[in-house]
């Protein structure tokens, strides 16, 4: 049987806990003999300091060490806590875009898809997008989590979801080698795909990467299509600077509803545009905190910078379901104020970086 426990971490959803009373439950769970994974029970060793005693608070989650590379060659088996027991229910493991080289890879647990899933079920609701309607994914499947959010969360708040053949890497790999012709024939393939579900079903809602939304806005026939059916927009996966995304929603798309999400398989999950804002403000991203939390950081220092000023994404996931703090996103963006009762940072204009981990950055379609 699981060895759970009553404790911050067990609140119900809509009930914030006290943030220092989470992040102290979070070492005793995943550093404890009998309910951390073999992973951080094995990192425990090497860290220099005692996790359950001396990491307190949000900021002390800073002292943990870069594991992200470790993330490539682990046993996905070992990513599992111990306290699930022996029958843990795991939703999948999945694996980062392989931006910078091969994939890095997480595990997925039921707990933690339920608690994701309440959440985005009310940001749609707050941005207000109906429910019931049928949604069209134009994004990664197979080993990219955002495939089995989408499903989920379509089935939850919607009505049937339908999706598209996208390989992502294909289309990096093809950049990389500078095809870019090839690159461009492959995006259009997968346009064609949904150009063909937006002309025979009947779609309510489309989930869509930048790159493809602004490829399918250049054909005017599916830009009548999406206008005449589609009555809400969620892209992310990759960036959308604001003279864009404006234009696309009060021009191109002046009667839908767009919901922008800045997501990562590292930090299991996404940070939901903000409801509510002004149409001439920026999109600002607010983090599930303190599940999730980001902080925007010189990436040398890894100190904050001043509100409104530019920095690094720094990341945080910690539930009792998985752990990976002090995470260096390969994006940079501007630092916010988080909203009141929150830890950490919003975000807005999130942008890649040139490089990461020794590596260009290629964004391709996702």
């Amino acid at each position: 049987m699981p060895l759970l426990t009553d404790t911050a971490l067990d609140v119900p959803f809509g009930v914030t806990p006290d943030p220092d009373e989470f992040v102290q439950a979070a070492m005793e769970w995943h550093f404890g003999p009998g309910t951390g994974s073999p992973f951080w029970l094995r990192q425990a060793e090497t860290l220099g300091f005692e996790p359950r005693a001396e990491v307190r608070t949000h900021h002390d989650l800073r002292r943990f060490p870069d594991v992200l590379p470790l993330l490539r060659d682990v046993r996905a088996e070992d990513l599992i806590p111990r306290g699930y027991g022996d029958r843990p229910d795991v939703v999948g493991f999945y694996e980062s875009g392989g931006t910078t080289g091969p994939p890095k890879r997480v595990v997925l647990m039921k707990e933690w898809m339920d608690r994701l899933l309440r959440k985005n079920e009310d940001v749609l609701d707050q941005h207000g997008i109906e429910r019931g309607l049928n949604w069209l994914g134009v994004i990664p499947a197979g080993p990219h989590v955002i495939g089995e959010f989408f499903r989920q969360i379509a089935k939850a708040h919607g009505g049937y979801s339908f999706t598209v053949d996208l390989d992502p890497r294909w289309v990096k790999k093809l950049i990389a080698e500078k095809n870019a012709a090839a690159a461009e024939s492959y995006a259009e393939h997968v346009i064609d795909q949904a150009a063909d579900i937006l002309r025979g079903q009947h779609i309510g809602a489309l989930n869509i990467t930048p790159p493809l939304l602004e490829r399918l806005a250049r054909r005017g026939d599916l830009v009548d299509l999406v206008n005449e059916k589609v009555r809400a927009i969620m892209w992310g996966g990759a960036h959308l600077d604001a003279d864009t995304l404006d234009i696309l929603r009060t021009e191109v798309f002046p009667d839908v509803v767009f919901c922008g999400q800045y997501g990562s398989t590292m930090f299991l999950g996404s940070a939901p545009q903000r409801p509510g804002l002004p149409a001439e403000a920026p999109c600002i991203f607010d983090a599930y905190s303190p599940y999730i939390t980001f902080d925007v950081v010189d990436p040398e220092t890894r100190e904050p910078v001043g509100y409104g000023e530019r920095g690094r994404v720094l990341a945080n996931h910690v539930s009792r379901a998985f752990l990976l703090p002090n995470n260096l996103e390969r994006d940079l963006a501007t630092r916010v104020k988080a909203l009141d009762g929150t830890v950490g940072d919003a975000l807005s204009d999130v942008t890649p970086v040139a490089t990461f981990e020794d590596e260009t950055v290629i964004e391709g379609v996702y």
